[in-house]
């Protein structure tokens, strides 16, 4: 009996020291993983369509990124579900650093608009890259010269006036948001997979207007193929000096004020904080390249460069504001 007791108690300090060199092990091969890591080609999962704001800002930033981080970034767009089928797919991937979500800021209420139960809580923000201020875009021939005379001719006819949108939870949808609560005007939301054919969708005349972000419509607006109707600002804009801003037509627009699109590079929840480190060096460098920074000055995109608790408190401020506008304007009932 006492010789089974003590074999009983050896196997029971032999499984644990097992445990323990195991453990160890595992931890040697994290640590060594993230040492090592990149070895390989990185993911870059953009949530919108080619030509998006999205998009354009994402690209130039994963080539200067790329040099930094020793591996090649490779972008790849993966559009549907107003961002969350990319959301779902960067979050069904491991959490090693090697499937990057560059996002913008739709995840965020994919779970009070029933989209999707994966959001930025699933993530962590490893570069905040800036946000866009946006525009009411017509086109040429719109027979609307400002934006009172747009919302008039919307309520004039509630819920028919076309508006082409990104689908629930994309830009348009949010916006609209802001537009119903502060005006009462509703419309007729018709979905387009990208920014950039909401626009074109406005130009064709197949959609009477559009809320979009300035860093694509810029060369449009130039060239006299679109109209602006308003600019979301507290001030005259640098770049549209002639375009009126919301709150000379609609004062109580203030109160939401500053808002915008942001654009960030985000990681599952559970990398290794070793390699978010390095990811978030990467790309914080590459923004600082004048050749970058001279694109987000050319798509006047305002640069924030947070990172870490900057970048979350940031992220929170901007949901809270959205969601209440929301819930005022009955798009959640």
């Amino acid at each position: 009996m006492k010789n089974k007791l003590v074999i009983a108690v050896v196997l029971l300090l032999l499984i644990s020291m097992l445990g323990f060199a195991g453990g160890k092990a595992d931890a040697g091969k994290s640590g060594t993983a993230a040492t090592a890591y990149p070895t390989r080609n990185v993911n870059g999962i953009v949530l919108w369509g080619v030509g998006g704001t999205t998009d354009i800002i994402m690209r130039p930033l994963a080539t200067l990124a790329e040099k930094n981080l020793g591996a090649n970034i490779v972008v790849q767009n993966m559009t549907g579900g107003g961002g969350s089928i990319a959301a779902q797919y960067v979050w069904d991937a491991p959490a090693d650093g090697y499937t990057l979500f560059m996002g913008a800021e739709n995840p965020p209420l994919y779970k009070v608009l029933g989209i999707s139960d994966v959001t930025y809580d699933n993530f962590d923000c490893a570069f905040l890259i800036g946000d866009v201020t946006v525009a009411v875009l017509v086109g040429k021939n719109s027979p609307y010269k400002t934006f009172t005379e747009l919302i008039n001719a919307a309520k004039a006819r509630p819920g028919t006036m076309k508006l082409a949108t990104t689908g629930k939870g994309g830009l348009p949808f949010n916006a609209t948001a802001f537009i119903t609560e502060v005006t009462g005007a509703t419309f007729n939301q018709i979905p387009y997979d990208s920014d950039s054919n909401a626009r074109t969708a406005v130009v064709n005349g197949e959609c009477e207007f559009t809320v979009i972000g300035v860093p694509v419509v810029i060369e449009a607006y130039k060239a006299g193929d679109i109209k602006l109707l308003t600019v979301w600002t507290l001030n005259t804009h640098p770049i549209f000096p002639e375009v009126p801003i919301v709150v000379k037509e609609y004062p109580d627009f203030a109160k939401y004020l500053p808002w915008g699109p942001f654009y960030g590079i985000f990681v599952k929840k559970g990398t290794d904080p070793a390699i978010q480190k390095k990811i978030a060096d990467a790309f914080l460098a590459a923004s600082k390249d004048p050749s970058y920074l001279k694109v987000l000055e050319n798509l006047n995109t305002n640069y924030l460069g947070f990172t870490g608790a900057e970048a979350q408190k940031y992220i929170d401020g901007w949901s809270t504001n959205t969601i209440n506008a929301l819930l005022k304007s009955g798009a959640l009932n």
